[in-house]
């Protein structure tokens, strides 16, 4: 392949995982997070989702037989740098949200509709081991073999929220997210494992006025990742969160997270730095959580120096 298509290849899939149900968060499905790319290049991505279930829109809320439907709209910025010699990135991701939801909070039946901007995601993913920063003209002849990496994401409250309805597009708190994942190249397969923790902090403004904490919420991923001829590749898969139970003004709630999230994405190029990705996913819970299905389409456009 070119390098140009080596690097089309190489991005990752930041917008579609938000499309894919943005407030489903211990299972997010991101395949080629570790992904290297040639340094300088960039990355816009916009994107179109719509997710149909038991959205969990904050696992604090007490909304019983909750069915949702979400419509999304996300824009995305990627870059690749250098990073002291190791290939890095930096993402940016701003969702736009309008859904409708039905259920029953307290036996009693309950609605509500609200469009508006969800909260803005900024992340830095860098490889630590088997993923050198490299220019065009090097990247053409590098093969990956084994990489580790870590990210740290962060979740802005600067979304739509109102502390007087328990259904919001901003969970109105900072949100913290380590990861640590290894990436195994065999032939045209990689294999890509991940686990994250989300940390959060206090939501003081939660239904009238509340006191929301949340204990830490732990992901675990894996990836199987096809590449094929001309830039097109394939992934699936699995992921499984567990934690996350809310404590409300000192008291613990019976809300304890415990979810799968399966998916899978085709990507194909549309000629020199244009391509598109088609993203299925959905999730089955065991416990509380997310039981959705969800559809997405992105565009992406890359170039670089």
């Amino acid at each position: 392949m070119t390098v140009s298509r080596l690097a089309a290849a190489g991005t990752f899939a930041c917008a579609g995982m938000a499309l894919a149900a943005p407030h489903a968060r211990s299972q997010e499905l991101e395949p080629r997070l570790l992904a290297n790319v040639p340094v300088h290049t960039n990355f816009v991505v916009a994107g179109y989702g719509f997710t149909r279930g038991n959205i969990l829109l904050d696992p604090a809320v007490p909304i019983e037989d909750l069915d949702g439907k979400l419509h999304t709209f996300v824009g995305a910025y990627v870059r690749s740098i250098d990073l002291f010699g190791l290939s890095g990135k930096v993402d940016a991701v701003v969702p736009f949200a309008g859904g409708d939801w039905t259920g029953r909070l307290e036996g009693q039946d309950t609605a509500r509709s609200v469009t508006g901007f969800g909260d803005p995601r900024l992340r830095l993913s860098v490889g630590l081991t088997g993923s050198p920063a490299l220019e065009r003209s090097e990247f053409a002849e590098w093969k990956q073999r084994t990489v580790v990496g870590a990210a740290l994401q962060v979740i802005a409250p600067l979304g739509q929220y109102d502390p007087s309805k328990l259904i919001n597009l901003s969970s109105n708190r900072w949100t913290f997210r380590p990861q640590v994942g290894v990436s195994h190249a065999m032939g045209p397969w990689i294999l890509e494992s991940n686990a994250t923790v989300w940390l959060f902090t206090a939501n003081s403004d939660f239904f009238g006025g509340q006191r929301l904490e949340q204990r830490p919420l732990f992901a675990f991923k894996v990836h199987g990742i096809r590449t094929l001829s001309r830039g097109w590749w394939f992934s699936l898969g699995v992921g499984y969160g567990v934690g996350g139970r809310s404590v409300v003004d000192g008291a613990e709630r019976d809300n304890h997270i415990s979810t799968f999230r399966f998916g899978g994405i085709v990507a194909a190029p549309l000629g020199r730095g244009h391509s598109v990705k088609l993203i299925l996913n959905s999730g089955a819970r065991i416990e509380k959580g997310p039981d959705f299905d969800g559809i997405a389409l992105t565009y992406q456009y890359m170039w670089g120096r």
